[in-house]
């Protein structure tokens, strides 16, 4: 199953050291690196991504909805808010998306719809990681040929997640 991640653009930036000091300088700089983070990740790992910010801090003669590097953007239309077009595409996706923020509010509203979620601090790290073995030739654990690795360690009903916890996991370990 392919997945759609859904970034809050703005939430991301501002969590990040990096791309935090470069929105400080020039809010198009900070969004612009933040593309160009995510069209490496993308030659990565082929998921498709969106990343939605808030239309008030968008370019003057910017669309709604537009692609660069492969990346989707969208920008809040007037009088809606990032978050209510990332709860909306998180409804419409369900279990397809991922979304990435640090908003509990949007949180607990995309994981009582069935999407997995990962918070924008750690969802850095993984795309950093993935750039970084791709830099050194680093092949990931998850890449194995065959995904299945015999074992006589027990788990039992014990140590058991819950449905929903082991369905966000499969989802971030596709990272």
């Amino acid at each position: 199953m392919a997945i759609h991640i859904i970034i809050d653009g703005y939430n991301l930036i501002r969590q990040s050291c990096t791309l935090s000091m470069l929105d400080q300088q020039d809010i198009q700089t900070g969004r612009d690196s933040l593309i160009t983070l995510l069209a490496a990740y993308k030659k990565i790992k082929a998921h498709k991504i969106t990343v939605v910010f808030d239309g008030a801090d968008a370019p003057v003669f910017s669309n709604q909805s537009d692609s660069m590097k492969g990346i989707k953007i969208k920008f809040s239309g007037q009088g809606e808010t990032a978050d209510a077009v990332i709860k909306k595409m998180a409804s419409s996706e369900r279990e397809k998306a991922l979304v990435v923020t640090s908003d509990k509010d949007i949180i607990n509203f995309v994981s009582s719809r069935g999407a997995a979620t990962i918070c924008s601090t750690e969802f850095e790290k993984k795309i950093l990681m993935a750039d970084y073995m791709m830099v050194k030739g680093v092949r990931g654990e998850d890449e194995d040929e065959n995904g299945w690795k015999p074992t006589t360690k027990k788990r039992g009903p014990k140590r058991r997640l819950s449905k929903k916890e082991r369905q966000n996991r499969i989802k971030t370990k596709k990272l």
